[in-house]
């Protein structure tokens, strides 16, 4: 559970609009000098499209053109073989995420952070690649129990190279694995059991060392992820901010055993962003935040261990509309603070 205080500071989801590595890090880090968030460029490049980023060495992955999928009709026993090989012996090195697939890691890598409070990254969940990465006759991987497990110990190191890179940035890591599609967890479109995805999941988290998070950017059942040993649930908390003070117990064991709540506040809908000032989201958290208080779960306690993030990932709007939300989100981030936090 968390070994640092984290209070209301500002992070980002991942995903950016830019093209140009280095701009997309120069605005993450005069906004989010705390605890700045390398940048996911999907529209520089297919490469960097969040079910092609960390695919590289996975068993059996081809990429045609604009398309990303398993090849299972090939031989992977002697792929399969070395991925458990590494995954053994922990050969993180290996699993490295090349500047082609990842423009905006390695400028963030090189760019001047100064001394940040933390520094976070990002990481596609098992479930939701597996859901939307099929093999050569469509059928998602997750469906294929030997592409399943190899999937998650490939993610494994993947972010275990990850996390170790930022570590030369600051030795306060926070990872989150990004699992969109938990949103038709319970669906009629996905046949998925609560074992299945928590062993996932817990595959994935065994490889990171310092604070551990799931993002999800619509509705779903909360429970769940609360009782994985995640340390963080970042959740679009600007649409979506009403369900989870469904589950005030829950909520309120998570954060008593450590865990925080990143609100998603910050919508990352460009028309939303252009009604929206930090007085209104400041009145939307704090009114999501007091749900939970009226049910039990104390506003203090709330206030002590939670992030803010916009709803989502920036890759989709405008530079001009990532730079306001990202300012947005600093300066809610602020006023909070301000007003709850001693010394903020």
């Amino acid at each position: 559970m968390p070994r640092f205080e984290l209070s209301g500071l500002p992070t980002a989801v991942g995903s950016m609009p830019h093209t140009d590595a280095k701009e997309a890090c120069s605005l993450v880090a005069r906004f989010l000098p705390e605890i700045p968030a390398w940048p996911q460029l999907p529209k520089r490049s297919f490469l960097e499209n969040m079910n092609v980023q960390f695919s590289e060495w996975l068993p059996g992955v081809v990429i045609e053109g604009e398309r990303i999928y398993i090849d299972r009709a090939k031989n992977l026993d002697k792929p399969l073989e070395r991925l458990y090989a590494s995954y053994l012996e922990n050969e993180v090195e290996k699993y490295a995420v090349s500047p082609d697939y990842a423009a905006g890691l390695h400028a963030f890598l090189e760019t001047e952070l100064g001394m940040p409070f933390a520094v976070k990254g990002h990481v596609t969940g098992p479930i939701s690649w597996g859901l939307t990465v099929t093999d050569e006759n469509r059928r998602p991987v997750l469906y294929d129990d030997v592409l399943a497990d190899a999937l998650a110990k490939h993610l494994r190191l993947k972010t275990a190279w990850q996390e170790r890179e930022l570590k030369a940035i600051s030795p306060n890591t926070i990872i989150f694995v990004d699992e969109p599609y938990m949103a038709s967890f319970g669906s009629a479109f996905v046949s998925l059991s609560q074992e299945q995805v928590t062993s996932l999941l817990e595959e994935v988290f065994s490889g990171i060392s310092g604070l551990k998070g799931v993002h999800c950017c619509g509705n779903t059942d909360w429970p769940i992820l609360l009782s994985t040993s995640l340390d963080i649930l970042n959740f679009d908390a600007y649409n979506y901010g009403y369900t989870i003070a469904l589950y005030p117990e829950e909520v309120k064991a998570f954060l008593q055993r450590g865990g925080v709540i990143a609100w998603g506040i910050v919508p990352s809908d460009e028309q939303a962003l252009k009604g929206e000032t930090v007085k209104s989201l400041l009145d939307r958290l704090e009114e999501g935040i007091g749900a939970l208080d009226r049910k039990g779960v104390s506003f203090r306690l709330q206030i002590e261990r939670c992030l803010l993030t916009p709803s989502c990932g920036l890759g989709s709007i405008s530079e001009e509309g990532a730079a306001w939300a990202l300012e947005l989100l600093a300066e809610v981030s602020k006023e909070l603070r301000k007003r709850y936090i001693k010394g903020g």
